[in-house]
């Protein structure tokens, strides 16, 4: 019997972590969930605590110290921790070789990162390492020998379609930026669903509601991403996130919108190739291409019917209604800290926007009036990007309140 291989899950109760559990629920001969982390929803988190019975569990300081005799009765051997140290235990546990890096927002940046210098094979769903400190995170895996594996599912789809000696460079952190011209990749192409606001008029995009933005028409996905999916910022990142992976310009790379969701991204070749993956949107695809490469195994979802599909229409994004892929476009051209700001004002102003202190449209305008504001710095270390992320979300949550016109 082959040994099983020992999983930490980073956001198990969100959607990622839910999507990752069925894949490793139908492969239990190959893998030992050793930790999972839940944060604030203990309600979630017990029952799987009770099924997979990890070594590990961390969860909101004040989550943790609530947990009942009664229920830690059903999870011999466990070790319960509280707040950012304790999701780093369970990302750097000694049994642990795959860290299922699925924690939404600058939340997921230390944890994933320790994985990384801990030499594990780390499978980055979280868009905020790579925009945050990408650069970091390279340069710890070529130190560590960590194994960094993209599946958000467009960098998932980008990864497949590379030839093995670039795949290599991306898994060990050297990017293909150096080697794609010899290689023949000329260019990578993201496609974008569009969101729930596609088709919506700028009038009615200014006065969206929360429950209007968090209705996506394919994806199933938390608040948070959901709300950036609709403004396209959420494509922003992704494109910051491919120049940290891939090492690659901005300038090479493409965002399409494609409303069907079925192809996932493409890569072009010099001779004219166009190489794109295709697949239902599903998340566990690319969770299960991460667990078992480079081997493939059955993800649980049924094969895509493009006879059923019947069209797949492709256009260029609307820049005008949609800015805030402008901003990401310049914060990754800028580079330096502005990542981390861009990051840092947009997780604020989504907040803001559940909470209805701001409108939809005010989203960007929030974003944009920090990256003026900034003074960009070179990234250093960790600390200098958890210092710029907390002073610019201080500038945008007084900005806020303040009210935008003031």
């Amino acid at each position: 019997m082959t040994e099983q291989s020992g999983v930490a899950v980073l956001g198990a109760t969100g959607s990622i972590g839910s999507s990752a559990l069925d894949v490793l629920r139908l492969h239990r001969d190959r893998y030992k969930v050793v930790g999972l982390t839940g944060w604030k929803r203990m309600a979630a988190l017990k029952p799987l605590m009770r099924e997979f019975v990890p070594a590990q569990i961390a969860a909101e300081p004040e989550s943790v110290s609530v947990i009942d005799t009664n229920f830690l009765e059903g999870c011999e051997g466990g070790c319960y921790l509280g707040g950012e140290e304790g999701l780093v235990a369970v990302a750097t546990h000694p049994d642990v070789d795959t860290v299922i890096a699925g924690v939404s927002g600058a939340a997921g940046l230390q944890s994933t990162l320790a994985a990384v210098e801990a030499g594990k094979r780390v499978l980055i769903a979280n868009k905020e390492p790579l925009v945050m400190c990408g650069q970091l995170v390279r340069n710890a895996a070529s130190v560590s020998g960590a194994c960094l594996m993209p599946i958000d599912s467009e960098h998932n789809a980008i990864f497949q379609c590379l030839p093995l000696n670039l795949q290599q460079d991306v898994t060990s952190g050297r990017g293909i930026g150096s080697r794609s011209a010899g290689a023949g990749v000329s260019r990578i192409t993201l496609t974008a669903s569009g969101g729930p606001f596609l088709r919506t008029s700028a009038a009615a995009i200014s006065d969206a509601t929360p429950a209007q933005a968090l209705a996506h028409p394919t994806w199933n996905m938390g608040p948070k991403i959901s709300v950036d999916s609709a403004t396209l910022m959420n494509k922003g990142l992704e494109l910051i996130e491919a120049c940290s992976l891939f090492g690659l310009d901005e300038s090479q790379i493409d965002i399409i919108i494609h409303p069907q969701s079925v192809l996932h991204s493409m890569v072009g070749f010099n001779d004219g190739s166009l190489i794109g993956q295709m697949g239902n949107p599903d998340m566990r695809i690319p969770i299960s291409y991460g667990l078992s490469y480079p081997e493939r195994t059955t993800s649980g979802i049924e094969r895509l019917n493009l006879a059923e599909i019947g069209v797949l229409e492709f256009e260029q994004p609307d820049l005008e209604r949609f800015p805030s892929l402008v901003l990401a476009r310049e914060a990754a051209k800028t580079g330096r800290s502005v990542p981390i700001a861009l990051n840092a004002a947009n997780e604020i102003a989504v907040e803001a926007f559940l909470d209805r202190r701001i409108s939809f449209c005010e989203i960007p305008q929030v974003v944009d009036w920090i990256l003026q504001k900034h003074e960009p710095s070179e990234v250093s270390d960790l600390e200098h990007v958890v210092d710029t992320d907390l002073e610019v979300r201080a500038m945008a949550s007084e900005m806020i309140q303040r009210g935008l016109s003031s």
